[in-house]
């Protein structure tokens, strides 16, 4: 019976043991903004999904290639059922009838190996591997892209985050400034230096803050999930972001940042590799109406038996040189190069569009740039004004010189004033992002060459 007991009890504390590892908090992520740009790169499953694209290119340059390669393969045959062939021959001996002799010009088992490999095809390997390195650089050209887009999206979550934090703290201060003004209103109030009115008029404002507060808190978690998912980590994880809402030092090169982004959005180069392969597709399907040159060749093995000893199989071997001369496609050559100088005058008219609203997207960032910064510097001894607003007003309220709604206005005025300096400041770090993304500008280590 204590041993029963005994067991029970050790099996008690496994279980229980391992419900507490199971219910171990997951420990918390500490992120800069370096840190959280890296963790994107390496782990958003869409900017994962875009390099895979590279791989599958990789693989059609090595497709390629395999067309300049010979082919060779090895083909065996077991004739299951035949029907020979039947000779009549006149018989020697007069009133006989004819002779009939079946005859097998086939062997039951044939065993061939084969070769061929292409002399001339009309330039269209070479086409077609030029095509597919072309197709490479452009599906770089798209990894690249995507990884600008994705930092961008991870500064906007990330900086997003501290914004969110910014606004709760705000909410916070004008709840805590409008119930410590509350409750110096109910003491002036018990001792008779505050009106009824005041005390419920401070009320209302404290209750009114509340849910502004509350909201302020949610928006931190939906801005924490958004930030998450940017990352590409588990929705569970508590994070902890380490930075501050700080602009960049103003690009003294803004003049020049058309220039660079016509020379380095990965749009235009992948618009450019592009219009590279719609050039070999069209010098491919010219090349389908040249002649084709190849030669080949078979080694084969046949016999009535499957042994092996010597003496029985027969052998022989062909090298053959062939030539292919299309004479009449039904027009699907002509078809495909009007398809391929389509295509790439549809390609030209696009990258010459494309440049413009690349053009136009770099002076609107410039633009944006500029204002964010001057909104900034506008904003910036507006808080420490408006700080010390609310501190004269509630002094001049204790001393009967102010109203109640003189110190409510004071509050309010803080609050916004804080609101816009945190709203500026992300505004400032923002813009500057969204003038790298549209010039164009990569980790140096991911540029194509």
């Amino acid at each position: 019976m204590k041993k029963t007991a005994a067991a029970f009890v050790a099996m008690l504390l496994v279980v229980l043991g391992t419900a507490a590892i199971a219910q171990e908090p997951k420990p918390t992520l500490v992120l800069t903004i370096d840190e959280a740009i890296a963790m994107a790169l390496r782990q958003n499953p869409f900017h994962l999904a875009s390099q895979e694209k590279v791989v599958q290119a990789r693989s059609q340059v090595h497709q390629a290639v395999s067309g300049f390669l010979p082919t060779v393969s090895a083909q065996g045959t077991d004739t299951l059922d035949e029907k020979l062939f039947v000779l009549e021959f006149p018989s020697l001996i007069p009133g006989e009838p004819p002779q009939r002799i079946s005859i097998d010009f086939t062997k039951d088992y044939q065993m061939a190996l084969a070769f061929s490999l292409p002399l001339f095809a009309g330039g269209r390997l070479t086409a077609g591997y030029k095509q597919a390195t072309y197709g490479l650089q452009a599906s770089r050209e798209a990894v690249r892209l995507s990884e600008q887009e994705t930092i961008y999206e991870a500064k906007r979550a990330f900086y997003g985050y501290l914004l969110a934090k910014e606004f709760s703290a705000v909410a916070g201060e004008g709840l805590a400034l409008a119930e410590k003004f509350r409750d110096n209103v109910k003491n002036l109030f018990e001792v008779g230096m505050a009106s009824k009115f005041d005390l419920l008029r401070s009320e209302v404002q404290v209750a009114n803050l509340k849910p502004q507060a509350i909201r302020a808190r949610n928006s931190v978690e939906v801005a924490a999930l958004g930030l998450k998912t940017i990352l590409g980590v588990a929705l569970d994880t508590p994070i902890e972001v380490r930075g501050e809402l700080a602009p960049a030092p103003l690009d003294a090169a803004a003049e020049g940042v058309i220039a660079e982004a016509l020379a380095q959005r990965p749009e235009l180069r992948q618009l450019d590799y592009q219009r590279r392969m719609a050039g070999e597709m069209l010098k491919i399907a010219r090349g389908s109406l040249l002649p084709t040159l190849a030669i080949g060749g078979a080694y084969s093995f046949w016999s009535d038996a499957l042994k092996f000893s010597k003496g029985s199989w027969q052998n022989y071997y062909t090298i053959n040189l062939s030539l292919s001369l299309p004479i009449f496609d039904g027009f699907e050559s002509r078809a495909r190069i009007g398809q391929s100088k389509a295509a790439i005058r549809e390609l030209d008219l696009t990258r010459r569009g494309l440049s413009d609203a690349i053009a136009f997207e770099v002076r609107q960032a410039v633009l944006n740039n500029a204002q964010a910064r001057e909104t900034l510097m506008s904003q910036e001894k507006n808080v420490e004004q408006a700080r010390e607003a609310v501190r004269i007003a509630e002094l001049n309220y204790a001393e009967g010189l102010a109203t109640n709604l003189d110190v409510s206005t004071a509050q309010v005025a803080l609050s916004q004033a804080r609101t816009n300096y945190s709203q500026a400041l992300y505004d400032c770090v923002i813009s500057q992002a969204q003038l790298e993304k549209a010039v164009g500008r990569s980790r140096p280590e991911s540029r194509s060459n």
